[in-house]
């Protein structure tokens, strides 16, 4: 079938058109991608909200031939405007603007944020020299609105324009909240580097506090070989130095030296007397912290032990346990030095009563000096009870005796006159 002319004009100005509604799709589909691609390489470049609203602004209006725009972006937790970005708009005209926001917050509460973008829409934000506008969801807490001027062609915003608009605002959506990720980070981050360096401080404070600690236990350690138990533990109840005032209270007191010690010093060598006593002191130290008591004074070969427990009749039993034992430590002594001519002889007196119990300060010239010990007449007799015995006899007073009597053997020497006491003092022997 042969086609006349007039079919065939008619048939090539149908493919022509075809062909122009192609080209047509392809130029804005081309648009739309050319589009996309400077939106979302400008926006994408930050994680600053402002930049990025304004890039999205300036390659929007640039796309679509644009004079003026504006977008707002509002902070749910603190109910008013984050960020208003504008372009090409007058003063006068942001002015405007950020009222009317105010107006609709102030109105409308967290409604904005939770009615899917109605009352940003119905609130006549624009005035007619706007083109186009829309809310934007952002996520939870946060959403925007966009506010785009008239075409320069005088062309209104058709189908393909909004539709390209949509998919713009997804990406400006998607790339607010990754900003917005990503100022939680980092807040979070200088929060963490904060609470890292507080912790490191701490760290350092605490480290510096235990070397303290250690400091003050070596000091402690060193101390208790000088100092009384009792005096360590006083000064553990009251470390800034206010020491209770002496107090009087039921104790035993005892006392020890060593016999014949001028006539061991002539025989040994100064080194080798040093090693006896230092054996003998230290055997007697075991005895006497096993038995509660506390040593007071040393006196080169001589000792005053208290006792101190609350029950007069455990202190006595204590004071007398501890002497035993003593005596028993003494013979072994002797036995393991066998530069030792004559026994190793130990004498000792006991006494029990009341006495004043406390640290005493003296003070002098060079300072002052705290002593602690028990005064008065039960210390005083308890020293010349044991200035009466010798050949490694334990005397006790008959207070110390009455208390003991049921716990240990007991022989009655009868009284003795003893020096500066005018009363005759009763002397048991254990």
């Amino acid at each position: 079938m042969i086609m006349s002319n007039s079919e065939e004009i008619e048939k090539l100005k149908a493919c022509l058109r075809d062909a122009e509604n192609v080209q047509s799709e392809l130029d804005r589909r081309v648009f739309h991608l050319k589009t996309l691609y400077d939106v979302s390489k400008d926006i994408y470049g930050s994680v600053q909200s402002e930049t990025i609203l304004r890039n999205f602004l300036l390659m929007t209006m640039g796309n679509f031939g644009l004079m003026e725009g504006f977008i707002i972006l509002l902070d749910a937790p603190s109910q008013s405007i984050g960020q208003l970005v504008s372009i090409g708009m007058q003063e006068g005209d942001v002015a405007a603007l950020r009222k009317k926001v105010i107006e609709l917050l102030a109105r409308k509460g967290m409604a904005v944020w939770t009615d899917g973008g109605k009352s940003l829409a119905n609130a006549n934000l624009c005035d007619n020299s706007m083109g186009f506008s829309m809310p934007i969801r952002v996520e939870y807490g946060c959403i925007a609105f966009l506010g785009l001027g008239a075409k320069l062609i005088k062309e209104p915003f058709n189908d393909d324009d909004k539709e390209l608009l949509d998919t713009l605002v997804n990406y400006l959506a998607i790339d607010l909240k990754n900003a917005r990720s990503f100022v939680e980070i980092s807040e979070l981050n200088e929060e963490l580097v904060a609470k890292n360096e507080q912790l490191e401080e701490a760290l350092n404070d605490l480290k510096k506090a235990l070397r303290k600690v250690e400091i003050l236990e070596d000091v402690k350690v060193q101390l208790s070989k000088f100092v009384p138990n009792t005096v360590s533990r006083l000064i553990e109840k009251s470390p800034n130095g206010v020491i209770p005032e002496s107090k009087e209270q039921d104790v035993s007191v005892l006392f020890l030296d060593i016999e014949g010690y001028t006539k061991m010093c002539e025989q040994l060598q100064g080194a080798e007397v040093n090693k006896v006593i230092e054996n003998c002191f230290s055997a007697f130290m075991d005895a006497i912290f096993a038995n509660n008591g506390d040593v007071n004074e040393t006196a080169g070969d001589g000792l005053m032990v208290l006792f101190l427990n609350e029950d007069k009749q455990t202190n006595a039993i204590e004071a007398v346990q501890t002497a035993l034992k003593i005596r028993e430590e003494a013979v072994r002594i002797k036995s393991e030095f066998k530069a030792l001519s004559e026994p190793l002889t130990i004498n000792m007196g006991i006494n029990s009563g009341r006495a004043l119990v406390g640290a005493a300060k003296f003070e002098s010239d060079t300072g002052s000096r705290w002593t602690y010990t028990a005064r008065g007449l039960v210390t005083n007799v308890a020293a010349r009870i044991g200035a009466q015995a010798t050949h490694g006899q334990i005397f006790l007073s008959g207070a110390t005796a009455e208390r003991v009597k049921d716990q240990f053997t007991l022989t009655p020497l009868g009284s003795f006159k003893l020096k500066n006491l005018s009363k005759e003092i009763q002397i048991f022997q254990v």
